[in-house]
Protein backbone atom coordinates (compact mmCIF):
# COMPACT_ATOMS: atom_id res chain seq x y z
CA UNK A 1 0.00 0.00 0.00
CA UNK A 2 1.31 3.44 -0.93
CA UNK A 3 2.28 5.75 1.92
CA UNK A 4 -0.55 8.08 2.91
CA UNK A 5 0.27 11.76 2.32
CA UNK A 6 -1.97 13.83 4.61
CA UNK A 7 -3.83 16.59 2.83
CA UNK A 8 -2.81 19.21 5.41
CA UNK A 9 0.90 18.57 4.91
CA UNK A 10 1.66 19.14 1.23
CA UNK A 11 3.55 21.55 -0.94
CA UNK A 12 1.72 24.09 -3.08
CA UNK A 13 -0.80 26.87 -2.57
CA UNK A 14 -4.52 27.13 -1.88
CA UNK A 15 -6.73 30.03 -2.97
CA UNK A 16 -8.20 31.25 0.33
CA UNK A 17 -10.57 34.22 0.59
CA UNK A 18 -9.14 35.96 -2.45
CA UNK A 19 -5.42 35.23 -2.19
CA UNK A 20 -2.99 32.37 -2.61
CA UNK A 21 -1.92 30.94 0.75
CA UNK A 22 0.87 28.40 1.33
CA UNK A 23 -0.77 24.98 1.49
CA UNK A 24 0.16 24.26 5.12
CA UNK A 25 -1.14 27.66 6.27
CA UNK A 26 -4.67 27.32 4.83
CA UNK A 27 -6.20 26.72 8.26
CA UNK A 28 -9.43 27.55 10.11
CA UNK A 29 -10.29 27.89 13.81
CA UNK A 30 -11.63 25.03 15.92
CA UNK A 31 -14.86 26.98 16.53
CA UNK A 32 -15.67 27.41 12.86
CA UNK A 33 -19.42 26.97 12.44
CA UNK A 34 -19.08 24.64 9.43
CA UNK A 35 -16.97 22.19 11.44
CA UNK A 36 -19.68 21.83 14.09
CA UNK A 37 -22.87 22.24 12.04
CA UNK A 38 -21.89 21.28 8.46
CA UNK A 39 -22.81 24.73 7.14
CA UNK A 40 -20.77 24.30 3.97
CA UNK A 41 -21.17 23.53 0.28
CA UNK A 42 -18.54 22.24 -2.07
CA UNK A 43 -17.80 21.10 -5.60
CA UNK A 44 -15.62 18.41 -7.15
CA UNK A 45 -14.11 19.28 -10.52
CA UNK A 46 -11.49 17.80 -12.81
CA UNK A 47 -8.98 19.48 -15.06
CA UNK A 48 -7.89 17.59 -18.16
CA UNK A 49 -4.99 18.87 -20.25
CA UNK A 50 -5.09 22.09 -18.23
CA UNK A 51 -8.79 22.81 -18.77
CA UNK A 52 -11.42 22.39 -16.02
CA UNK A 53 -14.33 20.42 -17.41
CA UNK A 54 -17.73 22.16 -17.19
CA UNK A 55 -16.22 24.73 -14.82
CA UNK A 56 -18.98 27.33 -14.96
CA UNK A 57 -21.69 24.70 -14.42
CA UNK A 58 -19.90 23.59 -11.28
CA UNK A 59 -19.50 27.16 -10.05
CA UNK A 60 -23.13 28.01 -10.69
CA UNK A 61 -24.16 24.94 -8.70
CA UNK A 62 -21.86 25.98 -5.85
CA UNK A 63 -23.40 29.46 -5.73
CA UNK A 64 -26.94 28.08 -5.90
CA UNK A 65 -26.14 25.53 -3.19
CA UNK A 66 -24.91 28.25 -0.86
CA UNK A 67 -28.16 30.15 -1.36
CA UNK A 68 -30.08 27.00 -0.49
CA UNK A 69 -27.98 26.82 2.70
CA UNK A 70 -29.01 30.44 3.47
CA UNK A 71 -25.77 32.22 2.72
CA UNK A 72 -24.23 34.09 -0.20
CA UNK A 73 -20.71 33.50 -1.45
CA UNK A 74 -19.00 36.93 -1.65
CA UNK A 75 -17.59 36.30 -5.13
CA UNK A 76 -19.22 36.21 -8.56
CA UNK A 77 -19.35 33.13 -10.77
CA UNK A 78 -16.74 34.71 -13.05
CA UNK A 79 -14.43 35.43 -10.09
CA UNK A 80 -14.74 31.87 -8.79
CA UNK A 81 -14.09 30.45 -12.27
CA UNK A 82 -10.94 32.58 -12.53
CA UNK A 83 -9.78 31.52 -9.06
CA UNK A 84 -10.19 27.82 -9.95
CA UNK A 85 -8.09 28.28 -13.06
CA UNK A 86 -5.49 30.29 -11.13
CA UNK A 87 -5.03 27.65 -8.44
CA UNK A 88 -4.51 24.91 -11.05
CA UNK A 89 -1.90 27.07 -12.77
CA UNK A 90 -0.23 28.14 -9.51
CA UNK A 91 0.29 24.50 -8.55
CA UNK A 92 1.70 23.62 -12.00
CA UNK A 93 -1.02 21.05 -12.63
CA UNK A 94 -2.26 19.74 -15.96
CA UNK A 95 -4.58 16.91 -14.94
CA UNK A 96 -6.02 17.60 -11.51
CA UNK A 97 -8.91 17.45 -9.10
CA UNK A 98 -10.26 20.81 -7.90
CA UNK A 99 -12.17 21.31 -4.64
CA UNK A 100 -13.92 24.66 -4.01
CA UNK A 101 -15.56 24.90 -0.56
CA UNK A 102 -17.68 27.72 0.86
CA UNK A 103 -18.48 27.78 4.58
CA UNK A 104 -19.67 29.74 7.59
CA UNK A 105 -16.89 31.05 9.83
CA UNK A 106 -16.32 31.38 13.58
CA UNK A 107 -18.12 34.60 14.51
CA UNK A 108 -21.00 32.60 16.01
CA UNK A 109 -21.18 29.09 17.39
CA UNK A 110 -24.65 27.65 17.83
CA UNK A 111 -27.52 26.76 15.59
CA UNK A 112 -28.13 30.40 14.68
CA UNK A 113 -25.28 31.73 12.59
CA UNK A 114 -26.60 34.66 10.60
CA UNK A 115 -23.66 36.91 11.51
CA UNK A 116 -20.91 34.51 10.47
CA UNK A 117 -18.48 35.53 7.76
CA UNK A 118 -18.72 33.45 4.58
CA UNK A 119 -15.41 32.04 3.39
CA UNK A 120 -14.35 30.45 0.12
CA UNK A 121 -11.26 28.38 -0.54
CA UNK A 122 -10.14 26.36 -3.56
CA UNK A 123 -7.54 23.60 -3.61
CA UNK A 124 -6.24 21.54 -6.53
CA UNK A 125 -4.10 18.45 -6.59
CA UNK A 126 -3.03 15.54 -8.75
CA UNK A 127 -5.58 12.74 -8.31
CA UNK A 128 -5.98 9.74 -10.56
CA UNK A 129 -8.83 7.27 -10.90
CA UNK A 130 -11.33 7.29 -8.01
CA UNK A 131 -11.57 3.50 -8.20
CA UNK A 132 -8.48 1.29 -8.61
CA UNK A 133 -7.86 0.87 -12.35
CA UNK A 134 -7.73 -2.92 -12.18
CA UNK A 135 -11.24 -2.88 -10.65
CA UNK A 136 -12.55 -0.25 -13.02
CA UNK A 137 -11.62 -2.08 -16.22
CA UNK A 138 -13.45 -5.26 -15.26
CA UNK A 139 -16.29 -3.58 -13.37
CA UNK A 140 -16.43 -2.68 -9.70
CA UNK A 141 -18.41 -4.54 -7.03
CA UNK A 142 -21.16 -2.76 -5.09
CA UNK A 143 -23.05 -3.73 -1.97
CA UNK A 144 -26.42 -2.40 -0.84
CA UNK A 145 -26.32 0.50 1.61
CA UNK A 146 -28.22 0.55 4.88
CA UNK A 147 -28.81 4.29 4.98
CA UNK A 148 -31.12 5.92 2.44
CA UNK A 149 -31.05 9.25 0.67
CA UNK A 150 -33.27 11.64 2.67
CA UNK A 151 -36.72 12.93 1.83
CA UNK A 152 -36.47 16.47 0.32
CA UNK A 153 -38.95 17.50 3.02
CA UNK A 154 -36.33 16.69 5.67
CA UNK A 155 -33.12 18.06 4.11
CA UNK A 156 -31.91 20.03 1.05
CA UNK A 157 -31.42 16.67 -0.64
CA UNK A 158 -30.44 17.95 -4.10
CA UNK A 159 -27.73 20.32 -2.85
CA UNK A 160 -24.02 19.44 -2.71
CA UNK A 161 -23.92 20.24 1.00
CA UNK A 162 -21.31 18.83 3.37
CA UNK A 163 -23.79 17.37 5.86
CA UNK A 164 -25.48 15.19 3.25
CA UNK A 165 -22.28 13.17 2.82
CA UNK A 166 -22.10 11.91 6.41
CA UNK A 167 -24.07 8.78 5.57
CA UNK A 168 -22.06 8.38 2.36
CA UNK A 169 -18.82 8.12 4.36
CA UNK A 170 -20.41 5.57 6.69
CA UNK A 171 -21.64 3.46 3.76
CA UNK A 172 -18.37 3.76 1.85
CA UNK A 173 -16.45 2.52 4.88
CA UNK A 174 -18.85 -0.36 5.41
CA UNK A 175 -18.59 -1.35 1.74
CA UNK A 176 -14.79 -1.26 1.74
CA UNK A 177 -14.60 -3.33 4.92
CA UNK A 178 -16.69 -5.94 3.12
CA UNK A 179 -14.40 -6.00 0.09
CA UNK A 180 -16.61 -3.86 -2.13
CA UNK A 181 -15.72 -0.67 -3.97
CA UNK A 182 -18.88 1.24 -3.06
CA UNK A 183 -22.50 0.99 -1.91
CA UNK A 184 -25.76 1.55 -3.76
CA UNK A 185 -28.15 3.73 -1.80
CA UNK A 186 -31.92 3.63 -2.02
CA UNK A 187 -34.04 6.73 -1.56
CA UNK A 188 -36.41 7.36 1.33
CA UNK A 189 -39.14 5.44 -0.54
CA UNK A 190 -36.99 2.36 -1.07
CA UNK A 191 -36.22 3.05 -4.73
CA UNK A 192 -32.78 2.90 -6.38
CA UNK A 193 -31.11 6.31 -6.00
CA UNK A 194 -27.31 6.61 -6.34
CA UNK A 195 -24.00 5.44 -4.92
CA UNK A 196 -22.11 7.29 -2.20
CA UNK A 197 -20.58 9.71 -4.69
CA UNK A 198 -21.85 8.79 -8.15
CA UNK A 199 -25.01 8.41 -10.21
CA UNK A 200 -26.06 5.02 -11.56
CA UNK A 201 -27.15 3.77 -15.00
CA UNK A 202 -28.48 0.33 -15.93
CA UNK A 203 -28.83 -1.20 -19.41
CA UNK A 204 -31.27 -3.72 -20.84
CA UNK A 205 -32.02 -4.58 -24.48
CA UNK A 206 -29.93 -1.65 -25.71
CA UNK A 207 -31.80 0.93 -23.60
CA UNK A 208 -30.23 2.88 -20.73
CA UNK A 209 -32.25 3.40 -17.58
CA UNK A 210 -31.43 5.77 -14.72
CA UNK A 211 -33.35 6.91 -11.63
CA UNK A 212 -35.17 10.24 -11.64
CA UNK A 213 -32.99 12.61 -9.54
CA UNK A 214 -35.80 14.03 -7.43
CA UNK A 215 -34.09 13.53 -4.05
CA UNK A 216 -30.40 13.34 -4.90
CA UNK A 217 -27.82 15.22 -6.95
CA UNK A 218 -28.46 15.48 -10.68
CA UNK A 219 -24.78 15.17 -11.50
CA UNK A 220 -23.06 17.25 -14.17
CA UNK A 221 -21.31 14.10 -15.40
CA UNK A 222 -24.69 12.33 -15.35
CA UNK A 223 -26.19 14.95 -17.66
CA UNK A 224 -23.10 14.89 -19.87
CA UNK A 225 -23.25 11.11 -20.35
CA UNK A 226 -26.98 11.25 -21.09
CA UNK A 227 -26.15 13.72 -23.84
CA UNK A 228 -23.40 11.46 -25.21
CA UNK A 229 -25.75 8.47 -25.25
CA UNK A 230 -28.47 10.38 -27.07
CA UNK A 231 -25.92 11.61 -29.61
CA UNK A 232 -25.20 7.94 -30.33
CA UNK A 233 -28.91 7.28 -30.84
CA UNK A 234 -29.13 5.26 -27.61
CA UNK A 235 -32.42 5.62 -25.78
CA UNK A 236 -32.15 6.93 -22.21
CA UNK A 237 -35.14 6.48 -19.91
CA UNK A 238 -35.35 8.26 -16.56
CA UNK A 239 -37.80 6.39 -14.36
CA UNK A 240 -38.39 4.76 -10.99
CA UNK A 241 -36.17 1.68 -10.57
CA UNK A 242 -36.92 -0.77 -7.80
CA UNK A 243 -34.16 -2.82 -6.12
CA UNK A 244 -36.03 -5.99 -7.15
CA UNK A 245 -35.32 -5.10 -10.80
CA UNK A 246 -31.55 -4.97 -10.46
CA UNK A 247 -30.99 -8.57 -11.55
CA UNK A 248 -32.92 -8.01 -14.78
CA UNK A 249 -30.38 -5.60 -16.30
CA UNK A 250 -27.40 -6.61 -18.45
CA UNK A 251 -24.93 -3.78 -17.94
CA UNK A 252 -24.40 -1.15 -15.27
CA UNK A 253 -22.13 1.84 -14.83
CA UNK A 254 -21.58 4.83 -12.55
CA UNK A 255 -20.89 8.45 -13.43
CA UNK A 256 -19.39 11.35 -11.50
CA UNK A 257 -16.59 13.88 -11.64
CA UNK A 258 -14.40 11.57 -9.54
CA UNK A 259 -15.74 8.27 -10.90
CA UNK A 260 -15.93 9.53 -14.51
CA UNK A 261 -17.60 6.53 -16.26
CA UNK A 262 -17.02 3.33 -14.30
CA UNK A 263 -18.56 -0.06 -15.21
CA UNK A 264 -20.12 -2.21 -12.47
CA UNK A 265 -19.85 -6.00 -12.33
CA UNK A 266 -22.18 -6.71 -9.41
CA UNK A 267 -24.64 -5.20 -6.96
CA UNK A 268 -25.43 -7.63 -4.17
CA UNK A 269 -26.76 -10.75 -5.91
CA UNK A 270 -27.07 -9.07 -9.33
CA UNK A 271 -24.28 -9.65 -11.87
CA UNK A 272 -23.36 -7.57 -14.93
CA UNK A 273 -20.91 -7.91 -17.77
CA UNK A 274 -19.47 -4.56 -18.89
CA UNK A 275 -20.34 -4.52 -22.58
CA UNK A 276 -20.43 -2.41 -25.69
CA UNK A 277 -22.56 0.43 -24.37
CA UNK A 278 -20.43 0.85 -21.25
CA UNK A 279 -17.25 0.78 -23.32
CA UNK A 280 -18.61 3.22 -25.90
CA UNK A 281 -19.75 5.79 -23.36
CA UNK A 282 -16.54 5.49 -21.33
CA UNK A 283 -14.51 6.14 -24.49
CA UNK A 284 -16.81 8.95 -25.63
CA UNK A 285 -16.59 10.64 -22.24
CA UNK A 286 -12.79 10.46 -22.09
CA UNK A 287 -12.56 11.79 -25.65
CA UNK A 288 -14.81 14.70 -24.66
CA UNK A 289 -12.85 15.67 -21.55
CA UNK A 290 -9.41 15.03 -23.09
CA UNK A 291 -9.63 16.49 -26.60
CA UNK A 292 -5.96 17.50 -26.67
CA UNK A 293 -4.80 14.01 -25.71
CA UNK A 294 -7.08 12.49 -28.33
CA UNK A 295 -5.73 14.83 -31.02
CA UNK A 296 -2.14 14.03 -30.04
CA UNK A 297 -2.84 10.30 -30.24
CA UNK A 298 -4.28 10.70 -33.72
Amino acid sequence: MAELVPYHDRDGVIWFDGKMVPWREANIHFLTHALHYASAVFEGERAYDGEIFRLTEHTERLVAGAQTMDFTIPYSVAEIDAACRDVVKANNLTNAYIRPLAWRGSEQIGVSAQQTKIHLAIAAWDWGSYFPMEQRLKGIRLTMAHYRRPDPATAPAKTKAAGLYMICTLEKHRAERGGYADALMLDYRGRVAECTGANIFLIKDGVIYTPVPDCFLDGITRRTVIGLAKARGIDVVERVISPEELSSFEECFLTGTAAEVTPVSEIGDARYRPGKICETLLNDYMALVQPKSKAAAE
